[in-house]
C-alpha cells in the first residue's frame, strides 16, 4: 500500500530525514516512536505531501508520491491529523467536519458521514454547532481525527494524538485508534507514549536523529534491552 524506499527530506541545507524505508500494508497499523527531535513529525509531514521529498521513492497503491501536487494526496486516500490538532477554533464543530470532506467523491456523502462521525464520537452530536475553541483539549482532538475520517482515508497519519491530553482522556483516544483500525483503516501512528503505542500497533519502528534503527514486532523490540532502554523508555530491569 505505502512504500517509503531510502528516502531523504531536509529543512534548508539540514538533513531531516535520511535513507528511510518503511511501508504499511492495507489494513495494517504501524508505530513509529522515539525521542523529541527525532524526525517522527518530518516522516509524517513527508508523506501527508507537506514536505517535499528530496531523493528516493515514495509510492501509494503504486502511485509515485513524489509527483503528485500536496492537494491530491486526500484524493488518493491519505489523511492526516496534525499534531497540536490545528483545528478552525473559531468555526464550529460541524464546519471543521464538513472541511474535511471537500473531495468530490466524498462530498455527496458528507451527511452520512457526519453522522457516522457522530456514532463513532458520541460526544460530537451535542457539540456540533459549538465553536471547536470552546471544547476541551481531548475534545478538540476527536474533532481532529474525525474530520480527517470524514475523508473516508485508506491511509490515516496520526502524529502525537495523546500528547497534552489527561490519562483518561488518553485511554479513550486509543480505544478510539483499536476501532478505526478494526474497520480497515491503515494507520501510521506517530506517539511519544511508547507503551500505548505498541498495544496496538501490528510493528513498530524506531526513529532516531532521521533514521530508522529498528523495525519489529512489540515482542521483538522489547526482547532487546538495549532499545528498551535507549529508545523504548523502559530500563533493562523492566
Amino acid at each position: 500500500m505505502l512504500e517509503a524506499h531510502a528516502i531523504e527530506v531536509g529543512y534548508g541545507q539540514a538533513r531531516a530525514l535520511t535513507g528511510v524505508s518503511l511501508s504499511v500494508a492495507r489494513g495494517e497499523l504501524v508505530c513509529v516512536v522515539g525521542a523529541n527531535g527525532a524526525g517522527k513529525s518530518t516522516l509524517v509531514n513527508t508523506i501527508a505531501g507537506l514536505l517535499p521529498v528530496r531523493s528516493g521513492t515514495l509510492e501509494f497503491d503504486g502511485i509515485d508520491l513524489t509527483r503528485l501536487a500536496p492537494h491530491r494526496f486526500i484524493a488518493h486516500g491519505i489523511a492526516v491529523v496534525p499534531e497540536g490538532r490545528r483545528l478552525f477554533t473559531r468555526m464550529t464543530v460541524r464546519e471543521n467536519l464538513e472541511m474535511g470532506s471537500l473531495v468530490p467523491a466524498v462530498r455527496r456523502e458528507r451527511a452520512r458521514e457526519l453522522a457516522r462521525m457522530c456514532e463513532l464520537f458520541p460526544m460530537l452530536g451535542s457539540r456540533l454547532d459549538v465553536s471547536a475553541g470552546a471544547l476541551s483539549g481531548g475534545q478538540q482532538q476527536m474533532v481532529a481525527i474525525a474530520r480527517a475520517l470524514m475523508a473516508r482515508p485508506r491511509l490515516l497519519l496520526l502524529d502525537e494524538p495523546s500528547l497534552g491530553l489527561a490519562p483518561l482522556v488518553v485511554s479513550e483516544m486509543f480505544e478510539i485508534v483499536r476501532a478505526i483500525h478494526a474497520d480497515g483503516v491503515a494507520i501510521l501512528l506517530v506517539e511519544q507514549n511508547v507503551a500505548r503505542a505498541l498495544e496496538v500497533a501490528n510493528r513498530a519502528l524506531v526513529l532516531d536523529e532521521g533514521r530508522i534503527v529498528a523495525e519489529g514486532e512489540r515482542e521483538t523490540l522489547l526482547a532487546d534491552p538495549r532499545l528498551r532502554e535507549a529508545y523504548l523508555g523502559a530500563s533493562g530491569n523492566e
